[in-house]
């Protein structure tokens, strides 16, 4: 890779590369002390608020052996005297061995990899794209099942503006003989387009009931519904509260049933379910610094020997 922006830059063998390559290092006993990457720098450019991303991208080089400069906060950088987006990226380019940009424009992530020196990492741009996310996404899934193809998937929540989930569903639609079922109601449906890809044998289903998805599948991904990306509040105010998941409604299901979460949960997942064997999530978000580690690997050209 020179850049990751989205995940429909990866071709199905370059995503299996990714996810062995995060086998490889997740196998390192320490990989602090292999320093795979001595001295690298990575900038993170983040103009909206993030935990998990941030901070696994931090932990990912860190544990290589680089070091983190960046802010967190537009409110820190230079854009708050009116710097420009293509100014900061083309400054902090000169600095830095790659970035990891998060903003909440689409299409900025792109436009940051076509004026940055340096290989650019989409950390999420608006309700567009979240690829370091979904490739953690899947390698969960593939510990969890040994495999991706042949899996009954539901995606659950606000599929029109979850960044996840569009990464995801584009992705899978890679594997063979994946059964997607989309849960949401109608003002949030899967946009149309995502629903398409030459020679997928991905099928799609949608309802508006939890519970028929939970019996007719292997795995449900659950999404909150996003209040940050709706145009209008009175609009979030009526589906705030259209899904939650709790640990009744799971009894009965086998102990291979997994629930996945991108984080950060709000009032979708009850807590009493981070106690069954179901639980998937925060695991999930632990994979986060393996493949993103994987990912700097792959695009500073140090690979392990």
């Amino acid at each position: 890779m020179n850049h990751l922006i989205s995940i429909d830059d990866l071709s199905l063998p370059e995503i299996h590369d990714i996810l062995s390559l995060a086998a490889t290092v997740e196998a390192i006993p320490n990989p602090e002390k292999a320093r795979l990457l001595p001295g690298a720098l990575l900038a993170t450019l983040f103009f909206e608020p993030s935990t998990r991303t941030r901070l696994s991208f931090e932990t990912a080089v860190t544990r290589l052996g680089g070091r983190v400069i960046g802010f967190s906060d537009a409110a820190a950088s230079s854009t708050a005297k009116g710097e420009s987006f293509s100014d900061t990226v083309q400054t902090v380019s000169r600095y830095a061995d790659v970035l990891a940009v998060r903003h909440p424009k689409e299409g900025t992530a792109r436009l940051a990899s076509q004026i940055s020196r340096v290989p650019v990492v989409n950390a999420g741009d608006g309700a567009n794209q979240h690829p370091t996310q979904t490739l953690l996404d899947l390698y969960t899934i593939q510990k969890c099942f040994g495999r991706i193809s042949d899996l009954r998937i539901a995606l659950a929540g606000d599929l029109k503006y979850s960044r996840t989930v569009h990464s995801l569903c584009r992705a899978l639609m890679l594997f063979d003989r994946v059964e997607i079922t989309l849960v949401s109601p109608p003002s949030l449906r899967l946009p149309a387009y995502l629903k398409s890809a030459p020679g997928t044998t991905a099928t799609f289903a949608e309802t508006e009931s939890l519970p028929d998805a939970l019996r007719s599948a292997d795995l449900l991904y659950m999404t909150r519904i996003q209040r940050e990306r709706f145009p209008d509040a009175v609009d979030y105010e009526k589906v705030k509260n259209v899904y939650r998941l709790d640990a009744r409604m799971l009894s009965g299901l086998p102990d291979t049933f997994k629930v996945l979460h991108p984080l950060p949960r709000v009032n979708e997942i009850a807590p009493d379910v981070d106690s069954t064997p179901h639980a998937a999530y925060f695991d999930q978000a632990a994979n986060g610094v393996t493949i993103r580690q994987a990912v700097l690997l792959d695009l500073l050209r140090a690979r392990p020997a």
